[in-house]
């Protein structure tokens, strides 16, 4: 019997259960074996069809359908844009002729309909969902795909252009089942054990209701929702769409979300195969492009081996801790302790004064608040997760903590104090944690008196929306330590990354030579204005100029001398930037940050910025002749993509996974690229792609701007090879 991924089974009421089942694969996916089981599957439906009474789609997976394979995606190059057309097109007409069967259909969603999966109960006349905690969504956008199985078509006629794109297909949101059912997805919701039963009964029901053997856009007298594009309400609406969707992304060029609007707003104005036809070519640009094997690469691969768990010590006993004390009630340290309560744990906060740790604990309350108002949280919900959350000034309440996370100001003495005041009170094989975003762990680790058990945790601001933490592993850190770590910073949702112990780690010391080189154009005489939009053109959420505000340039100082220090201590030259210059005059004319009300921007009295200060051609005067906006933005991309190699080099990273999803997650390098390293590896330029061709443009930016981008012999090795980074 040959092998199908589609069970095919009729009874003896005349229904067919297609039940999707890959027998090579754990989940169904869109792949060879798929394709050519529904071909048979939907052959058999039409030779049989004067005996069938209706159709149901189900799953014998724990999900109903994952959607495209990724596996075969990635390696599609762009001579194959034919093939991939004509798979789009095929895939579609399966499903297409299933739905104008001209018998009551019904898709029976058992669990997580993404993008492929919720493309065919789409195809289908009725959805209905079991009740559960999974996502139904058409989320290819975020791997710079669009739905090229019918899903673009589908949901413009099923809800109409604009909510089309603004509820489910721009953004790509993923619902459950209850808000899925809100948004017109899926039309009932039932019991897990009841869903094959009552989708059978569905179509016992409706045997002789005419509606319910055909789509709404296949009936007499359709009309679009919201109207075609024709329509003068909508007509008035969507010059504004294109500006709308440019002011999300920045400037930026993302080819998904411009592929998917074209599609919509073109498929909507003919007649459903042409706009099939339509989607099918936009699917194929994106599919055969860069853009989408960068994103697939790390927001599929790269995220599902860190969070897999495939990169955490082998061996170790997962930990699960009960009770945490945070040391420093101060904004990190408050928002570690509302995410170590959101994820069930006993939460200690304290600081040196009650008033202190009780402000700290405000700010849970003023989350809870927020999200209470808004229904998204009980208020019993919020009142046990605040209730878990201890304010106080006194050490010995520490008793019975199995993990301290420090979160005081970044100065060592005073690392080293906070820790020794509870030493006395946590358990013995406590885990021991300091967040610092710049300070070596293993210089902090002398503090206590088990190195071994002390780890970094480097959070981001704020800590409740940042999705990362930066895990550093000091040189007498234990593997078990790591296996920690990573088991803690998994529990408070949260995606971590493992580096080793280096001043600046891997994140702070790779945006810092972004921000400088933002910086050191102000004063090349680069207008402010062209660098700040040449960055968020390429991609990253805010300029240099603008971050420098909100880091804080006092900060920046006081980082800089630090590290001036240590460099000089261990005996080597410390290398000026020109940013330098730029910092030092900011600092001393009163601009130092958003904080102080003056910066790079100016800001009203609500801390609002109200514009680039007026003062910066003055005190910088633009020079007559700029470099090339490409340049620009080119710099700041180079610079940090060479200083994340170095950090291979150095033994401070050790997975371009890692190195990947901390650049994009921890410091906003632009999610398109793939991330640092995938941006060297997935490089297009006039002089070549991939490592050869970066390391081409990074020579061309050494001639013209200096010796900071020149390529490390370890890349140039790789690019000679031919190979990709790290070989």
């Amino acid at each position: 019997m040959t092998e199908s991924a589609v069970r095919y089974e009729k009874d003896a009421d005349g229904i067919v259960v297609l039940t999707l089942d890959d027998p090579t694969a754990s989940a169904n996916t869109m792949n060879e074996l798929y394709g050519r089981s529904m071909e048979e599957a939907v052959a058999r439906l039409e030779s049989e069809k004067d005996s069938i009474t209706g159709v149901v789609v189900t799953s014998a997976k724990k999900t109903f359908f994952a959607g495209g394979n990724l596996d075969d995606l990635q390696s599609i190059g762009p001579d194959q844009a034919q093939e991939v057309f004509e798979k789009s097109q095929g895939i579609k007409a399966q499903l297409r002729r299933i739905e104008r069967l001209g018998v009551p259909t019904v898709a029976a969603i058992n669990g997580a309909a993404l993008g492929g999966g919720l493309e065919i109960a789409l195809a289908f006349n009725h959805r209905i969902a079991a009740a559960g905690r999974y996502e139904i969504g058409l989320p290819e956008v975020t791997l710079g795909l669009l739905p090229g199985g019918g899903g673009v078509t589908r949901a413009v006629r099923l809800l109409g252009v604009q909510s089309a794109l603004m509820d489910v297909l721009l953004q790509g949101q993923r619902y459950q089942p209850e808000a899925a059912q809100a948004k017109g997805l899926v039309h009932e919701i039932v019991a897990p054990e009841e869903l094959l039963a009552a989708a059978l009964q569905w179509v016992k029901d409706n045997q002789d209701n005419d509606a319910a053997k055909a789509q709404p856009w296949d009936r007499d007298g359709y009309k679009m929702p919201g109207g075609t594009p024709s329509h003068p309400a909508l007509a008035q609406m969507l010059p504004a769409f294109p500006a709308t969707l440019r002011k999300q992304l920045k400037g930026a060029h993302f080819p998904a979300p411009e592929a998917i609007m074209a599609a919509a707003v073109e498929g909507a104005q003919v007649d459903f195969e042409n706009a099939s036809t339509i989607e099918s070519r936009y699917f194929t640009s994106l599919v055969t492009g860069q853009n989408a094997k960068n994103m697939i690469q790390a927001f599929f691969f790269d995220l599902q081996k860190i969070n897999s768990g495939a990169l955490r010590p082998q061996g170790v006993e997962k930990f699960q801790p009960t009770k945490v004390i945070v040391l420093g009630a101060g904004m990190m340290g408050a928002g570690i302790a509302y995410v170590c309560a959101r994820a069930g744990l006993e939460v200690v906060l304290k600081d040196v004064s009650l008033e202190a740790a009780e402000r700290g604990k405000a700010y849970s309350q003023k989350i809870n608040d927020k999200a209470v108002s808004r229904g998204k949280l009980t208020q019993e919900k919020s009142d046990a997760l605040l209730n878990r959350i201890l304010p106080t000034d006194n050490p010995a309440d520490a008793k019975g903590c199995d993990l301290v996370i420090e979160a005081v100001f970044e100065d060592p003495s005073l690392k080293h104090k906070v820790f020794g005041e509870i030493t006395e009170h946590i358990n013995a094989d406590a885990l021991l944690c300091s967040n610092t975003s710049t300070l070596p762990i293993t210089e902090l680790a002398t503090g206590v008196d088990r190195p071994a058990d002390f780890i970094g945790l480097h959070f981001f601001s704020p800590v409740d929306k940042m999705p990362l933490v930066e895990i550093i592993a000091g040189k007498e850190t234990s593997q078990e330590s790591i296996a920690k770590a990573i088991d803690v910073v998994q529990l408070i949702r949260k995606t971590p990354i493992v580096v080793s112990d280096s001043r600046g780690f891997y994140t702070s010391r790779v945006i810092g030579t972004q921000i400088n080189e933002g910086i050191s154009m102000l004063a090349e005489g680069v207008a402010p204005m062209s660098i700040e939009r040449a960055t968020t053109i390429a991609g990253y959420p805010v300029g240099p100029l603008q971050i420098s505000d909100e880091l804080n340039m006092e900060l920046m100082y006081k980082i800089r001398k630090a590290s001036k220090e240590a460099v000089e201590r261990d005996g080597g030259t410390w290398v000026s930037h020109a940013s330098e210059q730029v910092i030092d005059t900011m600092i001393e004319i009163g601009r130092s940050s958003k904080l102080k009300g003056a910066g790079f921007y100016s800001y009203d009295d609500a801390g609002n910025r109200t514009g680039l200060w007026e003062g910066l051609a003055e005190q910088f005067p633009v020079a007559e002749e700029q470099i090339p906006f490409e340049d620009i933005a080119d710099r700041q991309l180079v610079v940090e993509a060479i200083e994340t190699v170095k950090c291979f080099d150095e033994g401070v990273l050790h997975s371009s996974a890692e190195a990947n999803i901390g650049s994009i997650f921890g410091i906003g390098f632009p999610p398109a690229t793939g991330g640092a390293i995938q941006y060297i590896n997935g490089f297009e330029g006039p002089a070549g792609r991939g490592p050869a061709g970066f390391v081409a443009r990074a020579r061309e930016l050494a001639a013209k701007y200096g010796d900071r981008f020149e390529p490390p012999a370890s890349l140039v090795a790789v690019a000679e090879s031919g190979g990709t980074f790290p070989a």
